[in-house]
């Protein structure tokens, strides 16, 4: 299969970029057939956007602008314009942390994915690992999930579950947490990729 013919995705992160990787190991093993066509990242300096040079893709700093939890109006238009001249048919969020509003919706229409560290609906928002020790659950784990208007809101994919150990401290738990997204994330995209998930309102059916 030549590398025209593959899927394109395009990636937003803000942080290391360690959930890009585990895609880019699972693009590279030949297990998810598709391409990051582009990188882009809110923070200048962040290491997805080095860890994507590494690799000889586009990648991209675009200034968030003056919110704190999301990106204003010239810089969505100027990730949208990337990643439509990149090509990118799937937008996929590794440790992006600004909401994405409407602009960004109607340019990917169901074709934005992202992950959350906590079993969705438990634990929306920041430091779901955190969230999870406080309350006391026994088991908390990651969620790949569409993306809609609200916060962690959007159909549910797959989930992993991850058991909260009595010796657990948060920053334990994020890493077990961490090592079943590199899992589940690069699968559930394979699933996507090829046509074996469709969604139905907030239901999501996978064929095998």
């Amino acid at each position: 299969m030549g590398d025209e013919i593959l899927p394109k995705i395009g990636i937003l992160g803000s942080g290391k970029g360690s959930n890009f990787g585990a895609i880019l190991r699972s693009i590279q093993s030949g297990d998810l057939p598709a391409q990051v066509s582009v990188v882009i990242s809110d923070v200048e300096g962040a290491g997805i956007l080095d860890l994507a040079a590494a690799h000889n893709i586009p990648a991209h700093f675009v200034a968030p602008g003056k919110f704190r939890a999301r990106l204003d109006e010239e810089a969505e238009s100027s990730c949208i314009r990337l990643l439509t001249e990149h090509g990118a048919q799937w937008v996929v969020l590794a440790g992006f942390m600004r909401v994405l509003k409407g602009a960004f919706l109607e340019a990917f229409p169901e074709r934005i994915v992202n992950i959350h560290p906590s079993l969705l609906p438990s634990f929306p928002g920041l430091r779901a690992w955190e969230q999870a020790c406080d309350y006391g659950v026994k088991y908390t784990g990651c969620t790949v999930h569409m993306v809609d208007r609200g916060i962690d809101t959007g159909t549910i994919l797959a989930q992993e579950p991850v058991p909260v150990l009595d010796n657990d401290t948060p920053d334990s738990l994020h890493q077990r947490i961490q090592q079943s997204e590199w899992i589940l994330y690069p699968a559930v995209l394979k699933a996507l990729v090829s046509g074996r998930i469709t969604i139905r309102g907030r239901n999501a059916f996978w064929k095998r």
